[in-house]
């Protein structure tokens, strides 16, 4: 029975129809994988590692008269659930190199009447395009700004504006400082962070600018594409400033219901550079619940840092937009006109 094999591209193109079944382990399901992917492991964790450890102290032969054995009572319930989640008899299934692993489970498919093609290269393969994609340059704008100057809700804003953007912080669940993971949840890998910012990357319209927010190469524990961050550092940026005031308002405001010991364990990750003694000011005005004096310490440390990394980049790509209003739609607006007058080239 012929086995029909997809490219990367051609096989995400069919992925947008075709429900995805992918048959590694669930530990390296959990490690990263194409979003939108089904976990149908032929092995679970235990019975990969027997497998391998086979192969390698015994011999081929041995390792797949072994994984036939841990396979045939499963088929009957790798049949049923594929057939439940084909569309119009129609399934794509992959493995990490695409090789038996993935031709098993597509001819046990074909044999039960289902339609299954394969990820020629598998999960491997998906993972080096996806990496050499971010070498392919984008027209980016990278919104910058002091911390607690709204920079996600004016890119939000600019979503609405109908701007392309991507929200690195919302697909890495984290905000990108010490504080940043309060309350929003446990962050994906890095790999499957990498796997969800390409799904978006995938659908960019090349041909119009694409607004991000300026990140460090890590937010919080996951790590950007390095092709990707060094586009960033390159591209032109505005630069939003917004008065302390408001700046201390909004940060009050987003981080002034959170739990106490979440607020205070973001505090000591910093207390090395931020000092003993404002460390010690800080926790105490938390306590009191000064939260506007907890916010105005803590800038002192992030626009100093923030000033650091500013340096690094080259000012003549750097249009700074003075803002009077803490209004992120207002804010956009501005954003946009400076873009819209200025050259990208020369910003």
């Amino acid at each position: 029975m012929r086995m029909s094999k997809l490219s990367v591209e051609a096989f995400l193109d069919q992925s947008k129809e075709l429900p995805v079944i992918d048959v590694r382990s669930p530990a390296e399901f959990a490690r990263g994988h194409i979003p939108g992917a089904y976990n149908l492991p032929l092995f679970d964790n235990r019975e990969r590692a027997r497998v391998g450890t086979t192969y390698k102290q015994i011999g081929k032969e041995e390792a797949i008269l072994l994984g036939l054995e841990l396979v045939g009572p499963k088929m009957r319930s790798f049949v049923e659930e594929a057939r439940r989640l084909a569309f119009k008899g129609k399934i794509l299934v992959h493995c990490w190199r695409g090789g038996m692993r993935s031709e098993s489970f597509a001819w046990l498919l074909q044999t039960a009447g289902l339609s299954a093609e394969t990820l020629e290269g598998g999960y491997k393969a998906y993972r080096g395009h996806l990496l050499s994609a971010f070498q392919n340059p984008l027209p980016l704008i990278v919104v910058g700004g002091e911390t607690g100057s709204g920079k996600t809700a004016i890119l939000q804003a600019l979503a609405e504006l109908g701007e392309q953007i991507i929200d690195l912080e919302a697909l890495a669940c984290h905000r990108g400082s010490a504080f940043g993971g309060i309350g929003l949840g446990r962050q994906p890998s890095s790999e499957q962070f990498q796997n969800d910012l390409y799904t978006q990357w995938r659908s960019i319209d090349s041909s119009r600018r694409v607004w991000m927010e300026d990140e460090s190469f890590s937010i919080g524990g996951v790590q950007l594409p390095l092709d990707l961050w060094n586009q960033m550092k390159q591209a032109p940026m505005v630069k939003v400033s917004l008065a302390r005031e408001e700046r201390i308002s909004r940060l009050v405001e987003e981080y002034g219901k959170c739990e106490r010991e979440a607020l205070v364990a973001s505090i000591m990750k910093i207390q090395k550079r931020l000092g003993g003694l404002e460390t010690h000011k800080a926790i105490e005005a938390l306590e009191d619940k000064r939260l506007e004096e907890v916010a105005d310490i803590l800038l002192f440390y992030y626009d100093k840092s923030y000033q650091r990394c500013l340096a690094m980049r080259n000012t003549n790509y750097i249009k700074e937009i003075v803002c009077n209003t803490a209004d992120p739609y207002i804010n956009a607006l501005a954003v946009k006109e400076a873009v819209d007058n200025a050259r990208i080239s020369s910003l």
